[in-house]
């Protein structure tokens, strides 16, 4: 038996219901991102190496202003999607894989025509909010970790290397697999910072004078 812990669902499914019901509505507006876009999209923000501000978030994930029934409604649904990004954020912080709104299967299927490439590409809109934190520490190491995210979202088709990178459905079902823990992954790397070593014992000096017992 495997040791690994089953992944954590970041929302139940009357919620995600919920949500998935606005989102797809015309009050969400026809540019809002729809229930699997907005999760990558909330999960990559839990990730993130620095907070982004609510209304920064809010206003992209709807690109607009959504026309909410009330005040009440407006209260729901952006509750639920806070609680998705903090829920995403306690998983990881324990060390959880969140469990993702899709089968981990491409079945022969291009990535960006599946909901994998649409739950890749909310993710990436995550990163591309803030994208200057992502990068800015290690460029080299933020790349090779968003990667497989960049090339299973098909947002990046037009580049040659990134469409190499999964031409071999093998690589790309692996990928797609590997994907909550890719997710784990990038969080350690952005948010728990490597163990530092801990200081050798100082060494006693030698008592000088006066250091003996009388």
């Amino acid at each position: 038996m495997s040791d690994t812990p089953p992944p954590q669902p970041l929302l139940d499914d009357e919620a995600l219901d919920l949500l998935d019901d606005f989102l797809d509505s015309e009050r969400a507006g026809a540019d809002a991102l729809d229930i699997i876009g907005a999760h990558g999209f909330l999960v990559a923000l839990a990730v993130a190496p620095r907070e982004v501000p609510a209304a920064t978030w809010i206003s992209e994930l709807f690109h607009g202003e959504p026309a909410f029934a009330d005040d009440s409604e407006r209260e729901t649904i952006l509750g639920l999607l806070e609680r998705l990004r903090g829920n995403a954020i306690v998983a990881l912080e324990q060390g959880q894989l969140p469990e993702l709104p899709f089968e981990l299967a491409l079945d022969g299927v291009a990535p960006e025509e599946t909901p994998i490439g649409d739950w890749c590409a909310g993710f990436m809109e995550g990163v591309f909010l803030d994208e200057a934190a992502w990068f800015e520490d290690d460029e080299e190491a933020a790349a090779t970790l968003l990667l497989p995210f960049m090339a299973l979202s098909g947002l990046f088709d037009d580049e040659p290397d990134m469409a190499e990178f999964i031409a071999d459905p093998r690589e790309a079902e692996r990928l797609v697999i590997q994907l909550p823990e890719l997710v784990l992954d990038l969080y350690l790397h952005y948010r728990v910072p490597p163990e530092k070593p801990k200081p050798a014992p100082r060494k006693k000096k030698p008592a000088g004078r006066g250091g003996k017992r009388r």
